[in-house]
């Protein structure tokens, strides 16, 4: 009999991973569930629930009939993810955690682990999906070529955070689930009658819990005591240091009784003066922006038919969930690039990612500047 193909699921304890397992196991794979311990620590201000999670993944296992183990990547999290975030903060930036979690993790020292014990391909519960950018008849003149595509429910879809993938990543990943809207999946599993088909969503980042980012910050950052300026400089206010505020904010700050039925937004921070700059009212033109620039680019595939070029248009978000927003990308010198909206953006927040779409394809994305 022909060899089995050999999968490594990234089970987390989560109904979209487990059915991700699930669907693979019914269409004949070999396949292995594993839990990615990324953070064991027992504080319990954080209350991450990792020991829940391990016990909600081996239960799923069980009932779908697959092997499962957990591994420990603390080290790599901390040293790829943990710092990288405290790094970003501390440099009054908004990084987004959750895709160097992907690039670095799921689909770096994961990926690299799941293939050096001789399994074709990972798979995870993302709701995303690839597919061969190239005909079959060229496959055997060229080496194949994949698009990544949102997922086809729109309320879940997650190809945000998969922008850094490459093509020989995406030769090795599987999106079981990216066809499937989120009440299929959850039906899938309890017909499957697994254990977990009703569990919540995970909310946040596991290594903070339940802990408000601040908090979590103040243990890597010192708080350093500065003003909060209206945009025409009058003091209103103090806080503990511009590294735990981010752009478009408007909870967590000591303004005393300048406040109504409108709220205050950090409209910028300034990290060597230790300032924030906030502005009245949601709607305040002052927290739009038509234009940004954005560095580390990367493209998942060519955009366009040539190497070199210049300019694209394309739709873009610069948050998880926006909608997409049309926009025309501008390459400036090979590092820096500038994107021009249609329309004005609110609350464009340095060291966030942009990501760029075709229609339902990601094209890729950078990090605001």
């Amino acid at each position: 009999m022909k060899k089995k193909v050999k999968v490594i699921v990234a089970m987390s304890g989560g109904v979209d991973s487990s059915v991700a397992a699930y669907l693979l196991k019914q269409k004949g794979f070999e396949v292995e569930g594993v839990y990615m311990q990324v953070w064991s620590s027992k504080d319990t201000m954080r209350e991450c629930p990792w020991e829940e999670e391990i016990k909600s993944a081996a239960n799923a296992a069980k009932v779908i009939g697959i092997p499962f183990r957990s591994v420990h990547l603390e080290e790599e999290y901390k040293k790829r993810v943990v710092e990288y975030m405290v790094q970003g903060y501390r440099d009054g930036l908004t990084p987004n955690p959750d895709i160097m979690c992907n690039r670095e993790i799921k689909f770096g020292v994961f990926l690299d682990c799941a293939i050096g014990e001789g399994a074709e391909y990972v798979a995870t519960g993302h709701y995303a999906r690839k597919k061969l950018r190239i005909k079959n008849y060229e496959l055997r003149m060229k080496k194949p070529e994949y698009k990544l595509l949102k997922g086809i429910d729109k309320n879940k879809d997650q190809s945000y955070f998969l922008y850094t993938l490459t093509q020989e990543k995406l030769a090795r990943i599987l999106f079981p689930i990216g066809g499937y809207t989120k009440p299929q999946v959850r039906q899938i599993a309890k017909d499957a009658g697994l254990p977990n088909w009703d569990r919540k969503d995970s909310q946040g980042i596991c290594f903070i819990g339940k802990v408000e980012l601040a908090r979590f910050l103040k243990e890597y950052i010192k708080p350093k005591k500065g003003v909060v300026l209206t945009i025409e400089g009058k003091k209103i206010g103090e806080h503990n240091g511009v590294f735990y505020y981010t752009i478009g904010q408007r909870h967590g700050l000591d303004l005393g009784s300048h406040t109504g039925t409108e709220a205050y937004y950090i409209a910028s921070k300034n990290v060597k003066t230790n300032t924030i700059i906030v502005a009245f009212g949601k709607d305040n033109p002052v927290l739009y922006s038509k234009n940004l620039t954005c560095d580390r680019i990367h493209w998942i595939n060519n955009p366009v038919e040539t190497q070199n070029f210049a300019s694209l248009q394309c739709t873009a978000k610069i948050r998880y969930r926006q909608e997409d927003q049309e926009c025309q990308w501008s390459n400036v010198n090979g590092q820096m690039s500038n994107v021009k909206f249609k329309n004005p953006q609110w609350a464009v927040a340095p060291g966030q990612s942009i990501v760029f779409y075709k229609g339902d394809e990601c094209l890729g994305g950078g990090i605001i500047a």
